[in-house]
């Protein structure tokens, strides 16, 4: 059974920067997607940025330049190195594993921006 665990949110000024973690637990594919998401307030979930199997990555034109995806060798810890963060990056982040065929999501941890 797959977990996904994330940690690192917490209250920054904005221009600061965090450094969100996830870790899945109850795996061992090679073969998988990872992706962060977020949620602002009175808005849908939203994909802001995503690292394919092969290692490629995109991101949402808001956070380019910004933020940056990462993971471990064994792909089954991703990260996202965010700076100069804005009070508009304030969401709930949730972290997506897609691995045979099934999307899993992380509990989601609170990022706050203050002005």
């Amino acid at each position: 059974q797959v977990q996904l665990v994330e940690s690192g949110g917490g209250l920054v000024q904005a221009g600061g920067s965090l450094r969100l973690s996830c870790t899945a637990s109850g795996t061992t594919s090679l073969i998988n997607v990872m992706s962060w998401y977020r949620q602002r307030p009175g808005k849908e979930r939203e994909m802001t940025a995503v690292v394919y199997n092969g290692g490629d990555t995109d991101y949402a034109d808001s956070v380019k330049g910004r933020f940056t995806i990462s993971r471990n060798n064994a792909k089954t810890s991703v990260y996202l190195q965010m700076n100069n963060l804005k009070p508009e990056d304030t969401a709930v982040y949730y972290c997506k594993l897609f691995e045979h065929g099934t999307t899993y999501w992380g509990q989601g941890t609170q990022v706050t921006v203050a002005s």
